[in-house]
């Protein structure tokens, strides 16, 4: 169960729902590309202008970090986009991967997230996207963000590891809302990828990684991170190592890495969705704020121990404070008791059906959920990132 109180301000954006496979053809060679680049250049500087921060709006062109890593020709360029941040702490960079054409004589340069976006990459030759980056970039998809909070991503770290909880929920530029981030370090300080998708270097130290249904997540400050450009990565990927890289901005005073959360192309609150069978909780302020493994709570400095992804049709059993809860041999308290399963269990949806209201961490519901071994528990008890049924009814 989650609640379906929280809400997201992007819930009804393009979702770029496809997963990403394939790889950038050959063809899509990089290019001299100084027209093309003064364009993506002027756009960044518009989209300073508007920024919240009073620094980031006195951005000058000396401040902008365009690639432009292919080209087909002088009409169609690809890269990625990125505006510095001054050195300090609570600024960081903001960055967008751009598609262009060249229509007489003038650039149209459509930054990800961006409606004109999926049009140009609709519109873009083989040569200058692949096909499973295209599929990503312009299906529009029907999912809203609203109550399904499901990702099968796991923590950015080797399975079986634990690492430190460094800063809980924050924004990607510290203070702001939403808050997208946090911040981790410890075991062999290896970044992994939260899932399969596509690679892109935004800038030394910064790897984005593009998911399926419309997430995208962010990996900043690493050392010694992979040179990609559009790469299939696998759930487990390296991307580099916890770091204090500053090159595109903001501050690091020790090593970690500061993982930022995506959906439909913008930064969006990690709180409530999954990585790892945690759950991100926020505080009062930025930092602060915690993660719940069933009703198992970790503060800031505790460890998060990386159990995995979870599955789509799986929970996490959370008593609300208990060590257990009750197996049941229906949907309803009135059927017997069968059994019991261990609190922060993981357990295997076969499907779900009304039946008593139960009470628990993300409120009341009626609805059960039968389990693959046959038996019954409230679906109150269990967290499986959506209020809805995640297998079918029965």
């Amino acid at each position: 169960m989650i609640d379906t109180r929280r809400r997201l301000g992007t819930a009804t954006a393009i979702l770029l729902v496809a997963a990403v496979i394939g790889t950038v053809p050959n063809s899509a060679q990089a290019a001299p590309a100084d027209d093309v680049t003064t364009a993506v250049r002027h756009r960044l500087i518009e989209e300073a202008a508007a920024a919240a921060d009073q620094e980031i709006r006195a951005a000058g062109l000396a401040d902008t970090r365009v690639t432009v890593t292919r080209r087909d020709g002088r009409a169609w360029a690809f890269g990625t986009a990125v505006l510095v941040a001054p050195q300090k702490e609570g600024l960081y960079p903001s960055g967008w991967i751009f598609i262009a054409r060249q229509q007489r004589g003038d650039w149209q340069v459509a930054l990800e997230g961006e409606a004109t976006f999926a049009d140009l990459a609709t519109a873009a030759p083989a040569s200058v996207l692949a096909r499973g980056e295209r599929d990503a970039f312009t299906t529009i998809g029907t999912l809203s963000a609203n109550g399904d909070y499901r990702t099968g991503m796991r923590l950015p770290f080797a399975l079986g590891q634990s690492w430190t909880l460094r800063g809980g929920p924050h924004g990607w530029s510290g203070s702001p809302r939403p808050f997208s981030s946090i911040d981790l370090f410890g075991g062999d300080q290896r970044v992994l990828a939260v899932r399969a998708g596509t690679a892109y270097t935004m800038c030394k130290g910064w790897i984005r990684v593009v998911h399926d249904r419309g997430y995208t997540t962010d990996y900043y400050h690493l050392w010694n991170n992979i040179n990609v450009d559009g790469a299939s990565v696998s759930a487990g990927s390296y991307l580099g190592d916890t770091g204090t890289d500053i090159t595109c901005g903001g501050s690091a005073s020790s090593r970690h890495v500061h993982l930022g959360f995506r959906q439909n192309g913008a930064y969006v609150a990690i709180a409530t969705h999954n990585l790892g069978k945690w759950v991100p909780r926020e505080g009062s302020t930025a930092y602060e704020g915690y993660a719940l493994h069933g009703s198992k709570r970790v503060n800031v400095g505790g460890s998060l121990y990386n159990y995995g992804a979870l599955g789509f049709t799986e929970g996490i059993v959370d008593s609300y404070g208990g060590t257990s809860v009750s197996r049941r041999s229906g949907p309803g308290t009135g059927y017997g008791v069968v059994g019991s399963i261990a609190d922060g269990a993981t357990a295997a949806i076969a499907c779900s059906s009304s039946g008593t209201s139960v009470t628990g961490r993300w409120g009341a519901s009626t609805l059960w959920n039968k389990l693959t071994d046959g038996t019954w528990i409230p679906d109150a008890y269990l967290y499986t990132g959506s209020a809805n049924p995640v297998n079918g009814s029965c």
